[in-house]
């Protein structure tokens, strides 16, 4: 039977108070912390090199989720049938809201307040994609998806909302592709590359988590770190939570100042956070789910998933330019409105 790593527990110098399961995972509480055991999937030497830069985080005051070291001094422990287990620090503490304004600001500052913190030497490579390669990769599968539908026949719901807006977010895709073409990307991310800057890799609201007694947020599950444009990070955090909110440019211009006010937003990071909210990477992840799954079912969430980006459509391409307008520079917050 499956015991979820528990046995592993007996290779720590630890009293264990209770466990109880979690989301994935078992929360497992001592006499003096709160730690999280979770199954571990990822690369141990990539693992290392997380370790240290979460523990370069916690020395300069920042609440993340190191690993705890077994007996034996690894991070990694094994149960009795070899499946790799890590046992992290952990809070009590609830998720951002995305509902609430106040969760929402300080998870953006606390993201600031990292990403100050977040560089490590480059050599060990894990770097991120390339945008460019990117952009033109997920244009030739939402074409690639257009083809299919056609040749199968549009005999679904989904089929034939996707026929009728494909070409309108292709239009989309291929635009961004232009803009990031034209712009300043490659220098901007050599320069990131080149001074070891570190990207959470998915910041979301579920990876920040806002303890009772603490005045800071903590942030966790760092495992798809790369070395990048920590840019990128504001970015996933906003797209998310501003489809939730119909593209609401207060909410944004809100976020934007709040990061900007901890760490400064570049010229070149201004132009390229636009580029990426021109790019319709939402309907791309929904197409990509459609062709990589089975076809026989589609769900309704699905299906409504994509009537909402129509419906959102027009509010979300007027977007880019109305928060960030034709100007390189956001430091003039008040002058624009934010």
């Amino acid at each position: 039977m499956n015991d979820f790593g528990l046995s592993t527990l007996e290779q720590y110098s630890l009293t264990v108070q209770s466990t109880s399961r979690t989301r994935g995972a078992l929360l497992v509480r001592t006499d003096q912390a709160v730690y999280l055991l979770r199954e571990f999937h990822g690369s141990e030497k990539k693992l290392a090199v997380q370790q240290e830069l979460l523990l370069r985080l916690k020395s300069d005051g920042c609440l993340t989720d190191p690993c705890l070291e077994n007996n034996s001094q690894s991070l990694v422990t094994r149960n009795a049938d070899g499946v790799p287990y890590t046992l992290r620090e952990w809070y009590d503490a609830r998720e951002c809201d995305p509902k609430s304004r106040e969760d929402i600001l300080k998870s953006v500052r606390t993201l600031a307040r990292i990403h100050t913190c977040m560089r490590l030497s480059s050599g060990e490579g894990y770097c991120e994609k390339s945008l460019t390669e990117e952009y033109v990769r997920h244009n030739r599968e939402l074409r690639r998806i257009r083809r299919f539908i056609r040749a199968s026949g549009a005999s679904g719901v989904f089929e034939k909302q996707y026929l009728s807006s494909v070409e309108w977010f292709l239009e989309q895709g291929e635009k961004a592709l232009a803009l990031l073409n034209s712009s300043d990307y490659e220098s901007l991310r050599w320069k990131a590359l080149e001074k070891g800057t570190v990207c959470h890799g998915e910041f979301t609201q579920h990876n920040v988590l806002l303890p009772k007694d603490r005045s800071m947020a903590a942030v966790t599950n760092f495992g798809h770190w790369c070395f990048g444009i920590q840019i990128s990070d504001l970015y996933c955090f906003m797209r998310k939570l501003l489809e939730k909110y119909n593209w609401n440019l207060k909410l944004a211009r809100e976020m934007l100042q709040a990061y900007h006010e901890i760490r400064p937003i570049t010229p070149a990071e201004w132009e390229n956070l636009k580029i990426r909210f021109t790019y319709p990477e939402k309907y791309w992840k929904l197409s990509n789910y459609y062709y990589t799954h089975n076809k026989a079912w589609i769900s309704g969430k699905n299906i409504q998933k994509l009537k909402n980006l129509t419906d959102q459509k027009e509010a979300w391409a007027e977007f880019p330019e109305k928060c960030f307008g034709s100007q390189i520079s956001p430091l003039n917050f008040q002058g624009n409105g934010i």
